[in-house]
C-alpha cells in the first residue's frame, strides 16, 4: 500500500502541481467571491481529479507526435478492465454527444424572461452589434497561425459571453480545446462587472450615460410571449439550419415557461434539472484540462483573445446603440447596448450600475435586460453559421 503511495507521489510532475493549485484557486473563488460558484467548484475538483497520478478517472487514448490527446472511448466493460476512467463516460455519453450543452439551453430557456426585447425590438439590433468580438477575434486568432479555422471559431465563439453554445460549437468543431476554452469563457463571464465598465467609460460620454429612459417598458400580452419562442425558432432554423438545435431548446424551454399550461415543465428544467446537469458539465470539463493538454501557448494565447472578444463585444454593442440614436428621436442610452454581449444577467446590471453613476435618476435594468436576452439568441445563430461555414 505505502508503495502504491510512494509511486503516486513520484509520477507527480510540475505540471499536475501547477493544475491543483489552478483548480484550488477556481475553487476559491466560486466559494470565497461568488464568481459563478456552481460551474468553478466542480471545474476545479474536476481539475485536481485529473491531475493526480493514476486515479484514472479520466483516461486518454494515444495521441500523434503534437497532437493534443482526447479522451479514450469505452463502456462499462472497459471502466470495469481498467481502460477507462468514469469521467470518460460522462464526457462521451453527456458532452461528446452535445447533449449536456443543449439539455442545459433548454433548462435556461425555462428561466428567460423575453418580455424586454419584445417590448423594444431594437434589442435585437444590439445583440447582433455585439458579436462583433466574435467574428474579429475569429478572424484575430485565425491569422496569427496558432489556430485551425475550426479553433479559431471556437476562440472566437467565447465572445458572445454564453456558455451552451460556446460548449456545443467547441465539441463539434475543436474538442482538444474544449477543457481551456470553457474555463476561461465562464471564467471571464464571472469577471463582466470587472472587464465592462472600463470599456464604458472609454466609449461613451458622461452625456451619453447620463440619457434618462423611463424605468418602465411597455407590457407585454401573454400571446405576444407565447408567439415569440415559435416565431423566433422557426425564422432561425429557416434561415441558419444548423442553429436549429441551440435555438430549438432555448425557445422550447421558453414556451414551457409562458404558455401558462406547463408550469411544472417549466419548472422542473429550470430547477434541479439544469443544476444537475451543470454539476457534470463542470466535473467534466475540469477532467478534460490535465496539465499536458491546459499548458501550453494556445491556452494563454485564449486567455489573451477572449479578453479582446469581451470588450470587442461590448464595444460593438455601444456602437449599435449609438448608430441607432441618429434616427430616434427618444434617444436611448447607449449604456444598454453595452448589455447585448449575452452574460445574463450581468452584463444588463453593469449597464444599470454604470448607469446610476452618471445619472441617480436612471434605472436601465429593464431596458438592459432587452439586449441581454436578444444576445442569447444572436450566439446561438452565430454557433449555427460558424457550424455551417467551417470545415
Amino acid at each position: 500500500m505505502f508503495g502504491l503511495y510512494q509511486t503516486a507521489f513520484g509520477m507527480l510532475t510540475w505540471g499536475n502541481i501547477i493544475m491543483i493549485f489552478i483548480g484550488g484557486g477556481l475553487i476559491y473563488l466560486g466559494i470565497a467571491r461568488k464568481m459563478e460558484p456552481v460551474l468553478l467548484v466542480p471545474i476545479g475538483i474536476g481539475i485536481m481529479m485529473v491531475n493526480i497520478p493514476m486515479s484514472g478517472l479520466m483516461v486518454y487514448a494515444p495521441a500523434e507526435p503534437g497532437a493534443v490527446p482526447l479522451p479514450a472511448s469505452g463502456g462499462l466493460n472497459e471502466i470495469a478492465e481498467g481502460k477507462i476512467g468514469l469521467l470518460n463516460l460522462l464526457y462521451h455519453y453527456g458532452i461528446g454527444s452535445e447533449v449536456i450543452p443543449l439539455l442545459i439551453f433548454l433548462g435556461i430557456g425555462a428561466m428567460s424572461d423575453f418580455s424586454s426585447a419584445i417590448a423594444r425590438p431594437i434589442s435585437f439590433l444590439f445583440g447582433a452589434t455585439a458579436q462583433l468580438g466574435v467574428f474579429v477575434v475569429f478572424l484575430i486568432a485565425y491569422f496569427t497561425g496558432l489556430f485551425t479555422m475550426s479553433e479559431a471559431a471556437c476562440v472566437g465563439i467565447i465572445g458572445g459571453s454564453d456558455g451552451p453554445p460556446t460548449v456545443y460549437l467547441t465539441v463539434a468543431k475543436a474538442p482538444q480545446l474544449l477543457g481551456p476554452i470553457t474555463l476561461v469563457a465562464y471564467s471571464y463571464m464571472a469577471l463582466v462587472p470587472i472587464l465592462q465598465p472600463p470599456v464604458i467609460r472609454l466609449l461613451t460620454s458622461k452625456r451619453e450615460r447620463e440619457i434618462y429612459m423611463k424605468p418602465q417598458v411597455r407590457e407585454v400580452s401573454r400571446l405576444e410571449r407565447i408567439i415569440f419562442p415559435i416565431t423566433v425558432f422557426i425564422i432561425a432554423a429557416l434561415l441558419v439550419p444548423k442553429s436549429t438545435p441551440l435555438i430549438g431548446m432555448l425557445m422550447f424551454g421558453n414556451l414551457l415557461l409562458v404558455s401558462g399550461v406547463t408550469d411544472r415543465l417549466a419548472a422542473s428544467a429550470g430547477g434541479v434539472f439544469v443544476d444537475v446537469l451543470t454539476f457534470l458539465l463542470g466535473l467534466t470539463i475540469g477532467a478534460l484540462m490535465p496539465a499536458a493538454v491546459f499548458l501550453n501557448v494556445k491556452t494563454l494565447a485564449i486567455i489573451g483573445l477572449a479578453v479582446v472578444a469581451f470588450a470587442l463585444g461590448t464595444a460593438g454593442g455601444i456602437w449599435g446603440a449609438k448608430i441607432a440614436n441618429l434616427f430616434l428621436k427618444e434617444k436611448i442610452n447607449p449604456l444598454i447596448g453595452a448589455a447585448g454581449v449575452s452574460a445574463v444577467p450581468m452584463a444588463a446590471r453593469v449597464a444599470q450600475v454604470e448607469g446610476q453613476k452618471a445619472n441617480p435618476r436612471n434605472f436601465l435594468l429593464m431596458h438592459a435586460m432587452g439586449p441581454n436576452m436578444a444576445g442569447a439568441i444572436a450566439t446561438s445563430v452565430v454557433a449555427g453559421i460558424f457550424m455551417s461555414m467551417v470545415p
